[in-house]
């Protein structure tokens, strides 16, 4: 019988058939070592569950399976193995037909432990060893000796002595403090030999303010901080009360759990305090990059990825960012952990103000804050009055409503000029409406004065209305080219009418206008001064319309059966033509309270209450407060105390802060770490390998993320922090990699010590102090750092503890050593970033000119961490010694050896005054031997007394540099300092410049002992 046509397709056999197809082609970047977008093959169930784009597999549907599309190359899904040969048609087609068949597996299949569950020792719970037995138990001082020694003990090498009293107080010094002991606090040591001396430095030590300094600095490196934004326009931000912080808080002591939570989540505490959303600039030190073009989203991405790889970095000692384009390629961190990391950051608020910097808040001074309070309650009390004046004045407003609908707004009566003249020529022509007009030819300015003739008896006041004519400049008022003028003055006199006795001059004390250019009021016709006067341009609608202006008299101007007025019109304007070019004058008798009522307002009292608009009314209420005479001073009051509230507020500084959205945005994972290509949606969480992470509310938050971090069970946060610690105290940490506690990093060279201290750290409540008394009291830290011989062979970089570590002193320090040992530094703490003096044209060379307006007095002298940042340049001496660049977190500073920092030293700006400082000091008790000035020299630099060799040496320079500047008085005059203590020759104090110059030169200053 022949066979069915439609006969189904033979069953696809999964083990024989699929698995090791896969294996062949998927599992070398998609198995148990290497797992590439999440995804493995190399178990069905793995397979269909997918990876980072979603589900691997739909059963019954190739077509809508990933597995299927990207061995197909299909729509715009890339075809797959990647670089690779793809797969044979058959061998598709067989993938296909498993799929259609429903993708079945055994349900025994094994897996293959991958990464994920790495047994890495630093992904293990922290064991609490107990301290080891020791050869020489006497040598030990606390717990931290006997694991050192035990390790020392079976490496058959023995410690070193203890350093001398005064090597030991100048290390303490720069390790807690970051500058050196002044002569006098080495002379206080050495003299007290009583037991527990040393433990008395210590306490004394952690207890100076300048320990949160130094420490602050440390902290600073990883926080990533700097003044400026970066990228080339690098502009400048206000977050220095972010680095106050940060010193604040250490020298107060805030547990370490507790100063990284307020720093990664203080504005998500229950009633966050202000200090606590200050903490959170640590991760607003991202850079920002404002030039034009830009996308904004790639860099709110960025630093939302900086912030991901700060907090691994600097809690986690792991390098997370190398997951963001791919699965890591050594650590146990997929990409989906990356982005649930980013995603616990992403809910951040993204720069959104108008120079793109984000959330911000102000911060003001203790004494700033209490000037605020107290200028509240003195504003809440100057309202209380002014409400209750404005109540009760209120209730008088129908009754003025009610006369001002009364008045006559044409009370004023015209009058006929009976003669006038002009100063300078022009021509006056009377119009049939009693106006005045000017020519064409008239001169640059004029004074126009003209005799009027009223039976009014009692005169208050009089106007002089500028008016509109098609003759004048876009039809004036003015003669000017727009139509306007500028009337300089005016007077009125008045003698009886019918009369020839003389006009009397008349006192004007008011003059008000319908409208007036800002700068030129009407009052200035009335103020003696011909320099100024009335003038009516305006910004808004036409200038060229009638205007008026009322003047009013002392007294009003009374004389039986009228007046005869003579009004004089000067204008003496720079500018040419600016003369009123038609005017007609009028008079009244009416009250003057109602004459300077504007006309708008007589019309709206006169419209029906429930006509006007509300800003008619507003003007009407605004226009009733203006004839309350009484209300002015308690208004006055009210304003005073607003303007000084808002000059305080204006001069509060601002810091930028975290602040999370209300919406929270989605994350998802970015295929190739490429930000326009999403892939699969991800929740907040934190890399499969650690413990899992504990969440408040249903999706997880910073500060959940701080609290998983200070778990005590979390096995990396304790550790990487303690090593960091044992790193600035020895050069090196336990870890060698402080950044990378991963699979790629070294292992611990003190394993059972690394973790006692991590445990020991955490039984104390995270105290740093304690930690840090902890360290510095052992044995171990207190060796001398003397090598020897066979240390050089065996242990180069002292990772067995042998002795103490040799280091370069980062570049702070040393500026700040040597401000100290000229008795120039400021103890000021906190501020504003500072300006020292620096070489010329460094700014010069950056696209954005930048400003360095170098500091005066004490400014100048301030600790080198307070110096101003620009990322995009920064204070030379800085990177010369290898500070920072601060674009990311540095957990490490590296140490070079270059010929320019010696010349720095010798020739910089800043380091030429200080060896000045240094000599000034020296020479500063007036007469005294030189080998007297050279000890105490030597011992303000370098703290200990120089050997007879050194002071013969110094002493024969000395001598050579007296005898250059004696020949040389101009070499003496650029050299010596310009101010100096009486009796001191230029030639003797630029010789102890130079011998200052030599001090802080020494490869010992800048280098701890």
């Amino acid at each position: 019988m022949p066979p069915a046509t439609n006969a189904a397709p033979p069953k696809v056999d999964y083990r024989k058939q699929i698995k090791p197809l896969l294996a062949r082609h998927c599992n070398g970047c998609h198995g148990a070592k290497k797992v590439m977008s999440g995804f493995r093959a190399d178990a069905g169930r793995l397979a269909t569950r997918g990876g980072d784009r979603g589900a691997g597999i739909v059963p019954g549907q190739p077509e809508k399976s990933l597995l299927f599309q990207v061995l197909t190359g299909t729509d715009d899904v890339e075809r797959m193995p990647y670089e690779k040969p793809p797969l044979k048609p058959a061998e598709i087609s067989l993938i296909k037909e498993w799929i259609a068949q429903g993708a079945k597996f055994p349900a025994d299949e094994k897996i293959v432990r991958g990464r994920r569950s790495s047994d890495h020792w630093a992904f293990q719970p922290i064991v609490r060893a107990k301290l080891p037995e020791v050869n020489n138990p006497a040598w030990l001082r606390n717990a931290i000796d006997a694991f050192v020694l035990s390790r020392l003990d079976r490496e058959k090498l023995l410690p070193a002595p203890e350093a001398d009293r005064v090597t030991l107080l100048r290390r303490l010094s720069f390790d807690l403090l970051g500058l050196p002991p002044s002569p006098q606090q080495v002379d206080l040591f050495l003299s007290d030999t009583s037991p527990g001396a040393y433990d008395r430095l210590v306490d004394r030590l952690l207890a100076s303010p300048r320990y949160g300094e130094r420490w602050g600095r440390h902290w600073l490196d990883l926080a990533r901080y700097a003044d400026s934004n970066g990228f080339t326009i690098d502009g400048a931000r206000s977050i220095w009360k972010f680095r106050d912080w940060v010193i604040d808080a250490i020298n107060a002591d805030v547990p370490f759990d507790r100063f990284s939570t307020e720093q990664l989540a203080g504005d998500l505490l229950p009633g966050a305090r202000l200090d606590q959303l200050v903490a959170t600039g640590f991760h607003r030190n991202t850079l920002v990059n404002q030039e034009g073009g830009t996308d904004d989203e790639q860099f709110r991405v960025d630093a939302v990825v900086d912030r991901v790889n700060t907090t691994g970095a600097v809690f986690l000692g792991l390098t997370v960012g190398c997951a963001r384009c791919h699965e890591h390629k050594f650590d146990p961190i997929s990409q989906r952990d990356f982005y649930q990391l980013f995603a616990v950051f992403n809910n951040c608020l993204d720069n959104n103000d108008a120079n793109a910097l984000g959330p911000k808040i102000s911060v003001p001074s203790p004494a700033q804050a209490s000037q605020q309070a107290q200028l509240a309650s003195a504003i809440v009390s100057a309202e209380k009055p002014l409400a209750e004046h404005d109540r009760k004045f209120a209730a008088g407003m129908p009754a003025w409503e009610k006369r001002l609908a009364s008045i006559d707004a044409g009370s004023f009566t015209t009058l006929k000029p009976a003669k006038w003249a002009t100063a300078k020529g022009a021509v006056l022509t009377r119009l049939d409406d009693h106006s005045l007009i000017v020519d064409f030819s008239v001169p640059a300015n004029d004074t126009y004065t003209v005799t009027l003739d009223t039976s009014l008896e009692s005169i208050t006041a009089v106007r002089i209305e500028a008016l509109t004519h098609t003759s004048l400049p876009k039809n004036g008022p003015g003669r000017a080219d727009n139509g306007n003028f500028i009337l300089s003055e005016v007077t009125i006199s008045a003698a009886p009418a019918g009369g020839n006795a003389k006009p009397t001059p008349i006192k004007i004390t008011s003059a008000v206008a319908d409208h007036s250019q800002e700068g030129h009021s009407v009052s200035n016709t009335i103020d003696g001064n011909p320099k100024t006067g009335w003038a009516i341009n305006t910004t808004t609608g036409s200038p060229n319309v009638d205007r008026q202006a009322i003047f009013f008299p002392d007294r009003p101007i009374a004389h039986p059966g009228g007046s005869r007025l003579v009004l004089s019109m000067a204008h003496n304007g720079e500018s040419a033509n600016y003369l009123v070019g038609r005017f007609r004058v009028s008079v009244s008798a009416a009250t003057p309270a109602d004459l300077k009522i504007p006309a708008p307002i007589l019309a709206i009292a006169r419209t029906a209450r429930d006509e006007r608009s509300k800003a008619q009314q507003a003007q009407l209420v605004d226009a009733y407060r203006a004839t309350d005479s009484g209300r002015k001073q308690l208004a006055d009051t009210l304003i005073g105390l607003k303007k000084r509230r808002d000059a305080i507020t204006k001069a509060i500084p601002t810091t930028l802060i975290l602040r999370e959205r209300k919406q929270p945005r989605k994350t998802h994972i970015h295929i190739r770490g490429d930000f326009l290509r999403k892939g699969a949606r991800v929740l907040p969480g934190v890399p499969e390998v650690l413990p899992p992470m504990k969440t408040a509310v249903p999706v997880g938050t910073r500060l959940d993320l701080a609290g998983w971090l200070f778990d005590p069970k979390h096995p990396l946060t304790a550790r990487v922090t303690v090593n960091r610690f044992w790193q600035r105290f020895f050069g090196l940490g336990f870890v060698e990699t402080e950044n990378d506690f991963g699979l790629q990093g070294d292992l611990p060279s003190h394993p059972e010590l690394l973790d006692w201290l991590a445990s020991e750290f955490i039984r104390r409540g995270w105290a740093v102090k304690d930690l840090h008394r902890l360290i510095v009291t052992s044995a171990t830290y207190r060796q001398s750092s003397a090598t020897r011989p066979e240390l050089l062979e065996r242990d180069p970089r002292n990772r067995l503890l042998a002795r103490q570590t040799r280091m370069r002193m980062e570049a702070e320090t040393i500026r700040d050593a040597a401000l100290a040992a000229a008795g120039l530094i400021s103890d000021k703490i906190g501020g504003p970033g500072v300006y020292p003096p620096q070489p010329e044209g460094i700014y010069i060379l950056t696209q954005q000119k930048k400003a360095w307006p170098e500091a005066k007095g004490e400014d100048r002298f301030r600790r080198c961490m307070y110096t101003y940042f620009w990322r995009s340049s920064p204070y030379p001496f800085l990177p010369t010694f290898d500070a920072p660049d601060a674009t990311t977190t540095c957990t490490r500073r590296s140490r070079s050896n270059t010929p320019l920092q010696a010349l720095t030293l010798a020739n910089d700006k800043a380091f030429f005054e200080i060896s000045q400082g240094v000599a000034l000091r020296i020479l500063s008790d007036g007469p005294t031997p030189d080998l007297q000035r050279l000890r105490f020299g030597f011992r303000a630099c370098l703290s200990r007394e120089p050997s007879s060799e050194e002071l013969g040496t110094l002493t024969e320079f000395l001598s050579n540099q007296r005898n250059r500047f004696s020949q040389s008085r101009t070499a003496a005059v650029s050299v010596a300092p310009a101010r100096r203590p009486e009796g001191v020759s230029a030639v003797e104090a630029a010789a102890w410049t130079a011998v200052s110059r030599v001090l802080v030169n020494l490869d010992e200053f800048i280098t701890r002992e």
